[in-house]
């Protein structure tokens, strides 16, 4: 297992406190700001802890305020419902006495029923494109130096893009990317930590795709970029250290807010998840 994989997998291995009550932390990475994704996969996992028997498939989440990387946060778990098949879970994420990010979860018995899902894109193998260290040898020593520190970092997650224009262009391009994304180790086998991993991978290059219709980046120093809400659905069981494609687009940008969709599938072809984002992208003023 990769040290980056094992620190995601601490990450989410949130302490329990009191009743409803768990405290998580942040890796020490250098960050301004806490990851988005990592708060996302430590509410699940906190609403997780309070359920027994059934799966989460289904999560709403809005970020309200930036996350201090050097501080612990807190998950307070409210217990709403406990339905025959269905229960449903708030969770509140809380820093220096304030709410800075809410999430409701859904989860659900197994059942059976009607199944039918849309087509994977026919794209690349994971294996028949650049790896990322591929990347890094082709573009790094050119990058700015965000971009150097952000690859260059070991990271849990490993990211093939399908192609690589955004990255190394200006390039005004259609807004949708496919990425291939998988753990850099192995996960254990249990599943809530599967669903836990994707909800946090998720969050990674989303909000980018409402960029490439401007030929822009998230590191752009007249930009200020940022998620405000993320939703997932889970639809089959998967595994997060096996390679996932990812296949995004944006169908809309305005108001300073970028929207973008998502849909997860296995090499198979099944889907098993769908992600919806809306982020902020507001270009900054010298009052700013």
């Amino acid at each position: 297992m990769s040290s980056a994989v094992e620190t995601l997998i601490s990450i989410l291995d949130l302490e329990t406190l009191e009743h409803n009550l768990f405290r998580g932390r942040s890796p020490k990475v250098g960050w301004q700001r806490v990851f988005g994704g990592q708060v996302i996969g430590q509410a699940l996992v906190a609403a997780a802890r309070t359920v027994e028997g059934r799966a989460a498939h289904s999560l709403h989440c809005y970020f309200m305020r930036p996350g201090d990387p050097e501080v612990p946060i807190i998950y307070e778990v409210d217990r709403i419902r406990d339905g025959k098949s269905f229960t449903t879970r708030r969770v509140v994420a809380i820093q220096h006495g304030e709410a800075i990010f809410s999430m409701s979860a859904s989860f659900q018995i197994e059942e059976t029923g009607l199944d039918h899902q849309v087509e994977m894109p026919d794209v690349p193998a994971p294996e028949d494109l650049p790896s990322e260290a591929d990347l890094k040898a082709l573009f790094l020593k050119d990058a700015p130096e965000k971009v150097r520190v952000y690859w260059e970092r070991e990271r849990p997650i490993e990211l093939r893009p399908v192609d690589l224009r955004h990255y190394v262009s200006r390039e005004k391009l259609p807004p949708a990317q496919r990425v291939w994304i998988k753990t850099t180790g192995p996960l254990p086998d249990d599943p809530d930590i599967h669903r836990c991993v994707l909800a946090y991978a998720s969050d990674m290059t989303l909000l980018d795709t409402s960029l490439f219709a401007h030929g822009r980046m998230i590191f752009d120093k007249d930009l200020q970029v940022a998620s405000l809400d993320h939703s997932m659905w889970i639809h089959r069981p998967f595994r997060a250290d096996e390679w996932l494609l990812y296949a995004e687009d944006s169908p809309s940008a305005s108001c300073a807010r970028g929207f973008n969709r998502g849909s997860l599938f296995k090499r198979d072809g099944t889907l098993v998840a769908s992600v919806a984002q809306e982020g902020l992208i507001r270009l900054r003023t010298d009052e700013q």
